[in-house]
């Protein structure tokens, strides 16, 4: 039987402790129902000695705080709402915990924004992770020493798991239910919470909104130009010249800013416009590609699928309706809620 701490506190968006915890009932419940030991034993864990945050009846579900519960052997760290500076911070205490318990031989898993704790926990120094595509630019200039792949919906690096985005995070539930337990129960966990097993990719929800998060006032200018005149064939040496610099400076100091190169970013402002156009149902694709500043329909589709994860006709049949200007709004922030 697997040991399994879920940690929960004030802050913990409770649809991802509420959806990893369903995942492992469920799955207790089909071995006691077929007559086999119980894969599981789960708590949920905080910091005080009693629950205040989630009623639960379920006999395959306790509580503890840190300091009583036993030695687990997998920690699951849910997403949070708040600021990413500061909210790790109030619960500076369970993140040492999940520290200790790694070092003790633990395996972590985060749950969307939850790798924001396992990096303050210096659990992901030197590894791969993801997490809500929206916490690409942020992660990436907090955390200088962690490969962000803002596309991938599941890391597994060496014990230490990460997920994508909001509900994407319970695709790791899964991947961990067909990891400790076989092939099997994945496929059967699959088809009963509906989830896809192949789903590796969260780049089409993705919205590039520009890394300008950064103090770099040149290449700001830069970005900006860039924003303004993608439509147009840009090339890198122009660019440079408008931001007076010379190009070989102008792209060193454009990726330590933006962890993008010049030609990076400006494929993404590009592909970002064509996104928007095919959103409010674009019809015709050579139009649309010439608006977004391309003349080569082969580059347009090669680039956008990359950085998509789809074609744009495919990005078109599935999103392709009247959209909220508010998309890029990250609602996991408090500031500005009503008190």
């Amino acid at each position: 039987m697997k040991e399994v701490a879920i940690l929960i506190h004030e802050d913990a968006v409770l649809s991802t402790v509420s959806g990893a915890m369903d995942m492992f009932i469920h799955t207790n419940r089909l071995f006691k129902e077929t007559g086999k030991a119980l894969p599981f034993r789960v708590n949920l864990v905080g910091e005080t000695p009693e629950n205040n945050f989630m009623r639960n009846p379920e006999p395959y579900i306790g509580y503890s705080d840190f300091k009583s519960v036993a030695q687990p052997g997998l920690i699951i760290v849910p997403a949070f709402y708040g600021d990413r500076g500061t909210t790790p911070q109030k619960h500076q205490k369970l993140i040492d915990w999940v520290s200790s318990m790694n070092k003790k031989g633990a395996e972590v898993a985060s749950l969307c924004s939850g790798s924001y704790f396992l990096a303050e926990a210096g659990l992901l120094n030197g590894r791969s992770c993801t997490s809500h595509w929206f916490d690409k630019d942020d992660i990436t200039s907090r955390y200088p020493e962690v490969n962000f792949l803002s596309d991938m919906v599941i890391t597994d690096d060496r014990g230490i798991y990460t997920s994508g985005g909001a509900f994407s995070s319970l695709n790791l539930v899964l991947y961990l239910l067909d990891k400790f337990l076989g092939r099997d129960i994945g496929v059967w966990a699959s088809k009963m919470f509906s989830l896809d097993m192949d789903r590796t990719s969260q780049s089409h929800f993705a919205v590039f909104k520009g890394q300008h998060q950064h103090n770099d006032a040149d290449i700001l200018k830069a970005q900006h130009y860039i924003e303004q005149n993608h439509q147009q064939q840009l090339n890198i040496d122009e660019i440079a010249d408008h931001t007076n610099m010379s190009k070989r400076n102008f792209i060193r100091r454009f990726k330590k800013a933006t962890q993008n190169t010049p030609f990076e970013y400006l494929q993404r402002v590009k592909i970002e416009a064509a996104k928007k156009a095919l959103e409010k149902g674009a019809q015709n694709i050579n139009i649309l590609m010439y608006d977004a500043g391309y003349n080569d329909i082969k580059t347009f589709r090669e680039v956008f699928k990359k950085i998509t994860g789809l074609t744009p006709q495919d990005y078109r049949k599935k999103y392709s309706r009247d959209i909220p200007e508010y998309i890029g709004v990250d609602i996991y922030s408090n500031s500005g809620m009503l008190n």
